[in-house]
């Protein structure tokens, strides 16, 4: 009878895999950069510590951080946070983290070890990625075409501020592209005409159903706006 792989490590076993690379690494070590909040390694019903691949590259790449880079903790912490909401670690001390999963550089990042790899940007962050002014931004946001969910914005109003940024370029304003939000809400609207009836059916398929008409419904909308759009430019020359 075959005996199960344990879905953990122990502090030892983390301990040994780690020491090859990083003789000084001791179980005190470990220890303590837990209780410096770098990591959060679950407990067993007897209280010991079960640490997942996710808890080993983590640990890693604070080690590293350390070794290679002379980071302070509270530095390697801010790292990790932004990491944990799908950016890339500012490249300075002091400087602004970037809304990219992966780097070409060698570090571990966030699709190696964040369990939601979903998007969760500052104010800062969000102006230095889409090339907003602040003004500009509470403009928009007047205007209600992004909005902040809890303390961070998401990838979809990155998408969004990005959008708006380049079209500002041709001197558009935000109050001219309220249009555009007017238009967006319409086709939601129709949309959930659609899937709420299939989200109020009964049994464990009517969600992933409601979800993939959403997807299917989103896609054509777009088709059709972009081809109405390129129909109308067409004939106005």
């Amino acid at each position: 009878m075959s005996v199960p792989v344990r879905a953990y490590l122990s502090i030892g076993e983390v301990l040994s895999r780690l020491r090859t690379e990083f003789s000084d690494i001791t179980i005190s070590k470990i220890r303590f950069l837990e209780a410096e909040g770098l990591i959060e390694p679950q407990r067993t019903p007897s209280g010991y510590r079960k640490f997942t691949t996710t808890d080993l590259d983590r640990l890693r790449f604070v080690l590293i951080a350390q070794r290679d880079q002379y980071l302070p903790l509270k530095v390697i912490k801010e790292n990790l946070d932004a990491m944990d909401r799908g950016l890339s670690p500012a490249k300075s001390v002091g400087g602004v983290a970037s809304p990219r999963l992966a780097t070409n550089d060698g570090v571990l990042t966030s699709d190696q070890f964040a369990s939601d790899n979903d998007l969760r940007l500052t104010r800062t962050e969000l102006l230095a990625a889409s090339n907003l002014t602040n003004e500009q931004l509470t403009e928009i946001e007047s205007y209600g075409l992004i909005s902040i969910r809890g303390r961070h914005y998401d990838s979809d109003g990155l998408s969004v501020a990005k959008a708006v940024a380049e079209i500002s370029a041709f001197g558009i304003g935000a109050r001219h592209l309220r249009a555009f939000k007017t238009a967006a809400d319409r086709e939601i609207g129709l949309v959930e005409q659609i899937t709420t009836p299939l989200l109020r059916q009964k049994g464990s398929e009517s969600k992933a159903r409601a979800e993939e008409v959403e997807r299917e419904l989103a896609s054509l909308s777009i088709r059709l706006h972009t081809s109405l759009v390129r129909a109308g430019l067409h004939r106005a020359k």
